[in-house]
């Protein structure tokens, strides 16, 4: 692993009334790495994922994706990263009823200019690689929950992105279903992409290679698994 998809410096998110979502934040991650971020409700570990995802912006410091300034990117510029080089898996699914599972993934290419032939085949790529090649045609409602995140997972690994980011991707789902999810993450990170997942879940994030701990607003611990 060489170079850094994450740069943080300072960050500090601060919305009306002085509520500050997070402070001074600084955080270094590398290509390929694999990140849990952990802490309580209101720890700041969601917020802090958004503006690694560029879905929110910082109120001060520098946030650099992929060798990109954030602070220097116009809307369409943001669009243009999210879409070619950021992957989005969320704990409840986000997927669009009534739409087949294919069309669900092929989706996740809309905004990065492949025709839809194009769109579909490499979603049907990504469902056969998560073990969904079976429910091509299936509505989002045919589907169990470990189904549905791995879905959620085909859409977001459809784009190829350098950096995958998962907001609690196992909370909803049964043991087996969460286990399931999670060995595709690790998947991914052995393939090379960098995986930063936020839990509360101390005993997931204990199966990570590091472990950044978040209280109040504030990066209050980072181990890495085997370090004393």
């Amino acid at each position: 692993m060489t170079g850094s998809i994450v740069l943080l410096r300072g960050v500090t998110r601060a919305f009306e009334g002085d509520v500050f979502a997070l402070r001074d934040v600084s955080l270094d991650i590398a290509q390929g790495e694999l990140v849990a971020i952990v802490g309580p409700s209101g720890s700041g570990k969601s917020t802090m994922l958004n503006i690694i995802g560029t879905l929110d912006r910082a109120s001060a410091g520098d946030v650099v994706i992929d060798g990109m300034q954030v602070a220097e990117l116009g809307d369409s510029d943001l669009s243009a990263l999210r879409a070619r080089r950021i992957g989005f898996v969320f704990q409840h699914f986000h997927l669009s009823p009534g739409v087949s599972t294919l069309d669900n993934v092929a989706d996740g290419l809309l905004y990065t200019g492949t025709g839809l032939r194009d769109r579909r085949q490499r979603a049907e790529a990504a469902l056969r690689q998560v073990g969904l090649g079976h429910r091509l045609g299936h509505r989002p409602h045919q589907l169990s929950g470990g189904e549905k995140q791995r879905t959620a997972i085909a859409r977001a690994l459809v784009r190829r992105p350098v950096l995958l980011l998962a907001d609690e991707p196992t909370g909803a789902l049964d043991t087996a279903s969460g286990e399931g999810v999670l060995q595709l993450l690790l998947g991914l990170h052995r393939e090379g992409t960098a995986v930063v997942v936020i839990t509360h879940d101390r005993d997931l994030a204990a199966r990570f290679d590091r472990q950044v701990s978040m209280r109040d607003g504030q990066l209050v611990e980072d181990q890495r698994r085997g370090a004393t």
